[in-house]
């Protein structure tokens, strides 16, 4: 069966092409660069696009068993660093999402045997920072700016549905593995002797070992059942404060040293939210389905991913 991915060469499609390869699906990976694309495993087909149209990869939408959406530029950007939210980078990372979502509904729409199943990429920003609030799918959406951005990045590709293709749209948290993305950049400064809450560490993170990510895609992807919104979270949200004394204890650092809200404010502006302020989210829906976390805890998580 063809699985086509969209952004399958960033962290979560990368694992997710590997994890597909292995079980025999047919895999294509879509990329702008395609001839510099490398770390992909053997037999997955990169297939050139312009992350706007169909052009030259929309044929093979046609009679596919799925297409994984996951296209966006990085909220954080592509250096360790998080790149300032300017006007010019929040453009970018909306209209990014925007014209990958045209471009599938643009494949999807001209297939004449359509795929079977949709799974949109969106975030839990998409309920802005909540305090203590206890976040599910029925939740309502926040109104800041990556509230915004993940509510437009799901509607996009909603069309799809009325052309008759189950769509399942996955609200990530914090991806924890060693590959990249945020638990990479929090796990410096516990390397550095240095580690702790970010601002306060009232705030809640919620997180997801990459294991499950890739399960619950998986999951998702294949059960029929699967329709609608799912949060892409361990059903074990912990306070930064915690989450801080667990990575430090675990690896026999101090946990305690807080990064000022303000000076990740001064520093990196706007996109200092995502760490700063959080979510208490649970995955209800994907529990309610009956999915089962390899990594419901987060000790055994991170003590998993640190070979501890």
């Amino acid at each position: 069966m063809r699985v086509i991915i969209t952004g399958g060469t960033g962290l979560i499609g990368s694992n997710l092409a590997q994890d597909l390869i292995e079980d025999g699906y047919e895999l294509i990976v879509l990329s702008r660069n395609p001839e510099n694309v490398k770390g992909l495993p053997a037999g997955v087909q990169v297939v050139g696009w312009d992350a706007r149209t169909a052009k030259g990869w929309g044929e093979l939408a046609d009679n596919a068993f799925a297409i994984v959406n996951l296209a966006g530029a990085s909220l954080a950007g592509e250096g360790f660093f998080p790149t300032p939210w300017t006007d010019e980078r929040k453009k970018l990372i909306v209209q990014s999402r925007l014209d990958a979502g045209k471009a599938v509904l643009e494949a999807i729409e001209a297939a004449e045997n359509k795929p079977k199943v949709l799974v949109q990429s969106s975030a839990i920003g998409y309920y802005s920072a909540r305090g203590d609030e206890d976040l599910d799918e029925e939740s309502r959406p926040g109104n800041d700016f990556l509230a915004d951005v993940c509510k437009q990045w799901e509607a996009v590709t909603r069309p799809a549905e009325d052309m008759g293709v189950r769509r399942v749209v996955i609200r990530t948290g914090v991806v924890l593995t060693l590959e990249g993305g945020a638990f990479t950049r929090l796990l410096l400064p516990f390397k550095l002797f240095a580690g702790g809450p970010m601002g306060s560490g009232r705030q809640y993170l919620s997180w997801i070992h990459i294991t499950d990510e890739i399960r619950a895609i998986r999951f998702l992807m294949e059960n029929e059942q699967a329709q609608g919104v799912f949060n892409l979270t361990a059903p074990a949200p912990k306070r930064s404060k915690t989450f801080a004394r667990v990575l430090g204890g675990i690896m026999k650092r101090p946990g305690f040293i807080p990064v000022p809200a303000f000076a990740l404010k001064l520093m990196f502006g706007e996109v200092a939210t995502v760490v700063v302020d959080g979510q208490k989210v649970y995955p209800r829906n994907l529990q309610e389905l009956g999915f089962e976390y390899k990594y419901a805890e987060l000790e055994p998580a991170l003590r998993d991913l640190l070979g501890k």
